[in-house]
């Protein structure tokens, strides 16, 4: 079932499910996302956590009604470090080669232990800021078994450094230790870390695996400067660093064969025209982390061009370590204001567009668009509710643009995966890991 042009509902009369719905939930609005906002909505799920029929609420019921609410997809976040949800702050305002500096020297005083407490309150924090799918970079493998315990849905690509196809023992020996983690809902994929940090000939060997493969590309001017000539902000880096490719990365990985539809590039900030075109002709995904590039000063991805060029885009967050927050709601309005800026025009990102991008967009970066992103009957019911009544947005004007430039974390009421509320406001679940996860933090601070 779904909506016509004109507003009617669609689908399969007389289905059980659409009688019968196992949980129904209604609000003031339904942002299904693809296809038109419906006022006074409902969305229907039925017992195998699927949609079963969005439409009016006078033809569907009411259920469980939010008032000053929209019920949207769950945001689908392309690009996160859910491990660095403690890092908060650390090294702000320094250059990005000393910033990262700062970060491995304080993860070096964490165990095992912390890191799993940590990459938990980052998925409960991803549940509560209306998240519901991730694909996060893991360096230690503990986003796997957070995302299970909680419920998020996760692509969690394994990291690996190194020269040459060796590291790939590392990446096994990882994946094994948490096997028990993955599952339909939490996959694995794989993330060779960035062209300075892993040569050609491990991106080819990752990319032989067959698996969802991520990847850091083209973030920063300090980074090209390095990868071209070895000279730069990062010289005195080289020890920890692979050889310099003498050019740009991403050339060089696509005549190796490594890009492709099943590669998720974050950032792609410093690109030319010539790098974009090659990106939208190889069908590579491009996560947009807005935040994150202007608080490192690494300078605001050519948003337009990419969109223009027909790249598959999706916004997501990074992590707290280069962002406040897992809140979609602010990077949704750092990429809107960022690309109006940047090309000096007020339609260069609508409020609309940027939604999608944080939805649907990102369910096709992450090759899951036909499951998530979107609420439409078939689809996984991956929702969040998220409430404006204490927004300047009321009385009612455009939901779309109150949810991007009105809402916030601290706004959402409930999150659902497969059907299943995983987070609700006022739960003492996140209130618990913060806590754990701030005594994790404390080690990171000691001297």
């Amino acid at each position: 079932m779904a909506l016509g042009p004109d507003g009617a509902v669609l689908g399969a009369p007389g289905h059980a499910l659409v009688r019968r719905p196992v949980r129904l939930l209604s609000a003031d609005w339904v942002v299904p996302v693809e296809g038109r906002p419906v006022e006074h909505g409902s969305v229907a799920i039925g017992d195998d956590g699927r949609i079963t029929a969005v439409g009016p609420a006078d033809e569907l019921g009411a259920g469980e009604h939010f008032p000053d609410a929209v019920i949207l997809p769950g945001f689908v976040n392309a690009h996160s470090h859910l491990e660095y949800a403690a890092y908060a702050g650390f090294g702000d305002g320094l250059p990005f080669a000393p910033w990262i500096g700062l970060h491995v020297q304080r993860k070096r005083r964490l165990d095992r232990a912390d890191m799993e407490t940590i990459a938990r309150l980052g998925a409960l924090e991803c549940l509560r800021s209306g998240i519901t799918t991730v694909g996060d970079a893991s360096f230690s493998g503990a986003a796997a078994t957070a995302c299970a315990e909680v419920g998020l849905r996760a692509i969690v690509y394994l990291e690996v450094f190194g020269e040459d196809a060796s590291a790939l023992e590392c990446f096994d020996e990882l994946r094994t230790r948490v096997a028990d983690a993955f599952s339909d809902r939490v996959q694995v994929g794989i993330s060779p870390h960035a062209p300075y940090t892993c040569t050609v000939e491990l991106y080819e060997a990752c990319a032989g695996l067959g698996l969802p493969l991520a990847t850091h590309l083209s973030e920063s001017d300090a980074e090209l400067e390095y990868l071209r000539t070895g000279t730069g902000p990062w010289e005195g880096l080289a020890e920890y660093l692979v050889p310099p490719l003498g050019r740009a990365a991403i050339p060089a990985l696509a005549e190796a064969g490594v890009l492709g539809p099943n590669v998720v590039a974050a950032h792609c900030v410093r690109v030319d025209d010539t790098e974009i075109a090659l990106l939208a002709e190889l069908d590579v995904g491009v996560a947009h982390c807005p935040r994150s590039n202007a608080l490192l000063g690494c300078g605001v991805a050519p948003l337009a061009g990419l969109r223009e060029a027909g790249v598959r885009l999706a916004i997501a967050t990074d992590s707290p370590a280069s962002t406040p927050s897992f809140d979609m709601f602010d990077e949704l309005r750092t990429a809107v204001m960022a690309a109006r800026a940047r090309e000096r025009r007020p339609d260069a990102l609508l409020a609309a567009d940027a939604l999608e991008l944080a939805t649907l967009g990102g369910a096709r970066v992450l090759g899951l668009d036909q499951e998530v992103g979107s609420l439409a009957p078939g689809k996984r019911a991956d929702l969040t509710v998220l409430s404006l009544a204490d927004s300047p947005f009321l009385p009612w004007e455009d939901p779309v643009g109150a949810t991007v430039l009105g809402g916030s974390a601290n706004g959402i009421v409930a999150t659902l995966v497969d059907g299943q509320e995983r987070y609700r406001k006022g739960g003492e679940e996140w209130l618990a890991s913060t806590s754990a996860a701030r005594r994790a933090r404390s080690r990171m601070l000691d001297a």
